[in-house]
């Protein structure tokens, strides 16, 4: 493969050779031979993917050995792009910085705002949309130092149309107007159709969230007025997009007879957006159940959308058609019923991280269940009070990226005036000194006013904190102790099973072997004790980090189990997962939850083997064990102190537990734990710290 390859490159680059120059120019055969490498790595399917990333590679080291400035940078960025299509996203952030770093000192802005732009499309896709803000925001800047052109001006629009996309999906409805109000006026002024109404569509989204219907509905409308313009399958999409906005705001407005209109004639197009058809299948549901009180028409709409929606998969809409239902029924009067899809409403709406149809099934549920009134009430403020503050937050991230942004674009215009005075005569210089004098006086008197000011906020908000801390403090008793409790069982108790095992054998015999085994089973006793000791002390975290060798932590207790049980055990694990650097908080519980589950094995299982494994799948661990024992019915009677320590464990990790058993054909385990490692934080904090540093 490697061997065709070097053969095909070698045609290319001699075909390029070979081409009949028109016109004496001089072509650099670096660029060619980078064009080449960059190309193959591209389009060459059949290639290995290590072997793609090498011509990269080399394309990457040649670049940067180019002497012209501006085709090495355009070539690292084209290279950094290639690097994205192959999902080598370390790679392409790292080739990025670079082109960052090298246009901004070359003052190539066109590139150093293609390569920030780039970089927020990452952070956009991946959901990290304050970073992407943060580099939309950049890229602005960057070709705001651009020749002023149609090209330049489509670009500043584009930038702060995404910016202000993000700042909608934050309800910062104030900035976002501002940012897609500047993005409309350059697209109207470029004639350009299809981002003049992307823009009037946001505009009209914005009004709503600010409760504000006829402004929003106006917007719409003037969308709708140029998808004429639009040609094809694309204006089929937009005009159901369009009318689906429109017919939405209705139903928000409370205009039930109208919203009822709107949703028919958008439910008459035709169209493959299946989720927009069950969108409008639930809506239209609950105008007639609104307005005309025809329960079968009602019920007939909605289980058709929810029926649709398990068929596509579409949970996102899931919640508001099971609520809808829940007030169906709760209108038949058939409470029973109406509470159980209430609950499924809420169930999926957490599922979905849908905070905003959770709140409203809140409110349902206190209404129709009086018991949990009071705790349904309560989470339902809990809810709003945690949507406010990360709503809160995010705003006041966006506020303080762009006051940062500002605040250089400042500072750089006040060094260049300085520059200026510098050249000046004295007597400008003198005037000039006196003039800062006075500014830097009145600055750091207008800072000391500011420091008092945040810092009485600051002692409101410690004060706040200081009175919600006391009622956390019994709940960390509390989880204290079930914590040593599960230490104490799974650790000390499965010790003393498997002395105790052990010596119910020895007790009739008086051989050298017999003693000289008791004299090390008391030995082991005295680790027991010592280990009791240690649980006593262990108030704090670090006692979670104490396995710094975890594989081999694990085989000696899977050793001493087998030894004492006379159970047959064997262990496997994936040599390629770096065992060590994982959280202290995964190692300790997956070695209590195979502890526990050997003693369980021991204690219950009557099997002759078991089989442990602990290896990578999907991105995450699993641990697995299996024994040929008795098994038991999962279905009934009560799971015991040791399974539940066990769930327990599991929960605390956030993983996953399953359990499966057959009667006389023995039973599996199986436990899948999210792979987090201590060196992968530290170097995502790194990043994070660089990030606020370049910022």
């Amino acid at each position: 493969m490697k061997k065709r390859f070097l053969i095909v490159l070698f045609i290319i680059l001699l075909g390029c050779a070979k081409q009949p120059q028109k016109e004496a120019v001089t072509v650099d055969p670096n660029v060619e031979l980078i064009d080449a490498w960059i190309n193959t790595a591209l389009d060459s399917v059949g290639l290995p993917m290590q072997e793609r990333k090498n011509l990269l590679q080399q394309a990457k080291d040649r670049a940067f050995a180019l002497a012209n400035d501006s085709i090495g940078i355009q070539k690292l960025s084209k290279i950094s792009l290639v690097y994205k299509e192959l999902s080598d996203s370390l790679e392409f952030r790292q080739t990025n910085q670079q082109v960052m770093k090298l246009a901004e000192e070359a003052n190539i802005h066109d590139a150093l705002g293609n390569s920030h732009w780039d970089m927020a499309y990452l952070f956009s896709s991946h959901g990290v949309l304050d970073s992407a803000f943060y580099h939309y925001q950049k890229a602005l800047r960057s070709f705001e130092q651009l020749p002023t052109n149609s090209t330049s001006n489509s670009l500043k629009g584009r930038m702060l149309y995404n910016m202000g996309r993000i700042q909608e999906s934050y309800k910062d409805y104030l900035g976002a107007e501002s940012s897609i109000t500047a993005a409309l006026k350059i697209f109207d002024d470029l004639e350009d159709t299809k981002r003049t109404y992307n823009c009037y569509n946001v505009l009209g989204i914005i009004a709503s969230g600010m409760d504000n219907s006829e402004q929003a509905l106006e917007y719409f409308a003037k969308a709708s007025s140029y998808l004429d313009e639009f040609d094809g399958t694309e204006k089929a999409r937009y005009v159901q997009q369009n009318q689906n906005n429109i017919a939405h705001e209705l139903l928000k407005k409370e205009d039930y007879e109208e919203a009822k209109k709107a949703f028919s004639e958008l439910l008459k197009t035709e169209g493959e957006d299946l989720e927009l058809h069950s969108l409008a299948l639930t809506s239209q549901a609950y105008s007639i159940f609104k307005s005309e009180k025809n329960y079968d028409t009602v019920a007939q709409l909605l289980d058709e959308a929810i029926k649709l929606n398990d068929s596509i998969g579409y949970s996102a809409d899931q919640p508001r058609a099971k609520q809808y239902y829940a007030e169906l029924l709760a209108e038949q009067g058939d409470t029973a019923q109406a509470l159980e899809y209430a609950k499924e409403s809420r169930v999926l709406a957490q599922e979905t991280y849908n905070n905003e149809r959770l709140s409203e099934v809140l409110r349902l549920l206190t209404k129709l269940d009086s018991e949990n009134a009071l705790a349904y009430s309560n989470a339902y403020y809990d809810l709003n009070e945690t949507i406010q503050e990360e709503e809160r937050t995010k705003r006041d991230k966006f506020a303080r990226i762009r006051l940062e942004t500002d605040q250089v674009i400042h500072e750089n215009q006040v060094l260049s005036r300085e520059k200026q005075i510098w050249i000046g005569t004295i007597l400008g210089l003198i005037l000039f000194g006196m003039a800062v004098i006075i500014i830097l006086a009145q600055y750091i008197n207008n800072n000391k006013l500011k420091y008092k000011q945040k810092q009485q906020e600051s002692n409101h908000e410690i004060y706040n904190l200081m009175l919600s801390q006391q009622g956390k403090f019994e709940e960390g008793r509390q989880l204290e102790q079930k914590r040593i409790s599960e230490e104490l069982h799974d650790g000390v108790l499965g010790e003393m099973l498997g002395i105790r095992l052990i010596l119910s054998g020895l007790n009739e015999r008086d051989d050298d072997a017999s003693v000289e085994q008791r004299a090390g089973l008391i030995e082991r006793l005295q680790e027991v004790e010592e280990e009791i000791r240690t649980i006593s002390h262990e108030l704090n975290h670090a006692s979670y980090e104490k396995f710094h060798n975890f594989i081999v932590s694990l085989e000696d207790l899977i050793k001493g189990i087998e030894k004492s049980s006379g159970i047959a055990c064997s262990f496997t694990y994936d040599n390629k997962v770096s065992w060590d650097n994982l959280l202290g908080d995964i190692k300790i519980n997956a070695y209590r939850i195979v502890q526990e589950s050997l003693k369980n094995c021991v204690k219950h299982a009557q099997c002759e083997h078991v089989d442990i494994a602990f290896g990578m799948s999907g991105g995450k661990l699993k641990l697995t064990i299996s024994d040929d024992g008795i098994g038991f019915d999962t279905n009934k009677g009560k799971r015991g102190i040791g399974l539940r320590n066990i769930i327990s464990r599991v929960k605390k990790i956030k993983g996953t537990f399953s359990i499966d058993s057959v009667k006389g054909k023995g039973t599996t385990i199986t436990v899948t734990i999210p792979s987090k490692y201590i060196g992968l934080e530290s170097t995502l904090n790194d990043i994070a710290q660089k990030q606020v540093l370049n910022a």
